[in-house]
């Protein structure tokens, strides 16, 4: 299948020949589309019992102007010719209300091809039922336990395209499949959740079993006191601390001087068993494979044995520099320039329950949420633990413990990696979805306990 019906390429351009139409009566020549359409739909339930199922579907125009310069954007969901009219008309009065912008690059050009997809037929064309089926499965494991569960199972497609007068097209679709639940037990709670772009990689039974058994394990959980402990880390909880400083990982960021890397590229900050890569072309990654200005996406060497190498580059920060871009940047105009987003962190060869076993004194950490930046030159994060915190004693996962507060440099923590599990595709709550390990970490540093 080369398009989606969702929005095909067809549609694209006539849409594309509308915006560009209503721009020329303007005198404006230089014009670029963002397409973006989704096709989402979600079943969620609690209380061992579903709850609600809503849809939805649309396709939304950014369109954006550029007059000696000056750049500005709008957009619109109303794609009859007045309503292409009107985001035209808005993007032009604003774009003429700008500042100039010094390096502001013109409209790019590539004859380089950067469409593709990730499609599977079975997540597009999923059903209320279909995913009705696997939330009674998975409630079926909880009520067994005598648990009561929660969460969400979705489905969905998306297109992107994006089209400039200068005649570049780019045209992207992929399905998503997002199963996440949480299973309670009285004073307990375990986690478990899972995304794939294939629908039959998702197995609600499965997931449920995780998370009953993390919540099982953990009932009357005991106290510890607060202090720096050998902690290993599942790739959930590895993905949403690390996943806080790619961010920082670009040449605006280091121009703005607002990066923990000023200063500090091409020093060994971590561990020599950290890689840190990000690549597009990755069979476990999702997204286009190409910027919001359309250049291809290039694959970057984040992170070499604990040196950090590389950032991304948009056309506007490369303009400054003269160098030439990543296929990093966001949509323009915007004040964050670019950003690495297919993180892949190389992996070992052990696997969790290896790093369980070699841990003789620990706590294993299911996952973090309310992850915020206390100090950014370092990194320092704090946040909780949640829904599966475990004693390790001489290789064994022992009771569950009270929830803990952390207050963690991750620049250090990536320093105290001992050992790294095989990477997979991981997802979390408090960063985008990447390939990375489970990490065994010590002196981690936690600076308060819970009531829960």
């Amino acid at each position: 299948m080369s398009e989606s019906e969702l929005l095909p390429r067809k549609r694209c351009e006539e849409l594309m020949m509308a915006a560009q139409a209503a721009a020329y009566r303007h005198g404006v020549k230089d014009v670029e589309i963002l397409l973006t359409a989704t096709d989402e739909s979600l079943t969620r339930f609690a209380n061992n019992a579903i709850h609600q199922n809503v849809s939805e579907r649309g396709i939304t125009l950014s369109v954006r102007t550029a007059i000696d310069k000056r750049t500005a954007r709008a957009s619109t969901n109303k794609l009859d010719r007045d309503g292409i009219s009107s985001a035209v008309d808005e993007a032009v009065a604003l774009t003429r209300a700008c500042e100039p912008l010094p390096d502001l690059p013109p409209m790019y050009e590539s004859q380089v091809a950067a469409d593709g997809s990730r499609w599977s037929q079975a997540s597009a064309e999923c059903t209320p039922s279909e995913r009705a089926r696997g939330v009674a499965d998975a409630i079926r494991v909880a009520e067994s336990n005598g648990q009561t569960a929660a969460g969400i199972y979705a489905t969905g497609e998306n297109v992107e395209a994006l089209l400039n007068s200068s005649g570049l097209f780019r045209y992207y679709y992929d399905t998503l499949t997002n199963f996440s639940i949480t299973a309670m037990a009285g004073d307990s709670s375990g986690w478990a959740k899972a995304t794939s772009s294939r629908h039959d990689e998702i197995s609600p039974i499965a997931l449920a079993e995780r998370a009953t058994k993390k919540a099982a394990l953990s009932r009357e959980p005991r106290e510890l006191p607060p202090g720096e402990y050998t902690v290993v880390l599942e790739p959930s909880a590895v993905l949403d601390l690390v996943g806080q400083i790619f961010g920082d990982f670009s040449a605006t960021a280091l121009d703005d001087q607002r990066s923990f890397l000023n200063g500090r590229l091409g020093e060994k900050l971590f561990g020599e068993n950290i890689t840190i890569y990000d690549d597009a072309d990755f069979p476990l990654q999702t997204g286009a494979p190409f910027d919001g200005e359309g250049v291809p996406r290039q694959v970057l060497t984040l992170v070499k044995r604990g040196v950090a190498e590389q950032v991304a580059w948009s056309r506007e920060s490369a303009n400054r520099a003269g160098v030439d871009p990543t296929g990093h940047g966001y949509p323009l105009p915007n004040e964050v320039g670019e950003a690495p987003v297919n993180i892949v962190i190389a992996g070992g060869k052990s696997s969790l329950g290896d790093l369980i076993a070699s841990t003789k004194n620990g706590i294993l950490v299911t996952r973090f949420w309310y992850i915020r930046e206390v100090e950014p030159h370092a990194k320092v994060m704090t946040g909780m633990t949640r829904d599966g915190t475990f004693l390790i004693r001489d290789g064994e996962i022992g009771a569950g413990l009270r929830n803990f507060r952390f207050n963690q440099s991750v620049v250090d923590m990536l320093r105290n990696v001992e050992c790294l599990s095989a990477s997979g595709r991981a997802t979390g709550e408090e960063a985008f979805d990447m390939v990375v390990p489970a990490m065994k970490v010590h002196n981690f540093r936690f600076t308060e306990v819970t009531k829960f």
